[in-house]
């Protein structure tokens, strides 16, 4: 099954993005997962069908969590993820209103 060249490039970008909030360069970052940089690089600009493995690492290296969601849950999950923390609190706490995490 080929995957359309429009998701490897939504993937790359979250994958960059996530890259750069963690302040790691490329190198960095190949160096942690084992890959050459380069590769790297080619994954991030969507020029390759990158292997699970590798994604797994990658993700693992950049603190995120690969999960497979039911396509009718995506506009959810979408709108948890995409909340601008600067203008909106946390979509949930574990504290509650006095601060205590009873």
């Amino acid at each position: 099954m080929h995957i359309p060249q429009v998701q490897l490039e939504v993937l790359a970008t979250q994958l960059k993005r996530a890259r750069e909030e963690k302040k790691l360069s490329q190198r960095t970052l190949a160096e942690l997962v084992g890959i050459p940089q380069g590769h790297l690089s080619r994954i991030e600009n969507g020029t390759v069908d990158l292997q699970t493995s590798t994604l797994m690492q990658l993700a693992r290296a950049l603190d995120l969590e690969l999960t497979l969601v039911p396509t009718r849950a995506l506009p959810a999950v979408a709108a948890l993820t995409t909340r601008s923390s600067a203008t909106q609190g946390p979509a949930y706490t574990l504290e509650d209103e006095d601060g205590h995490d009873d």
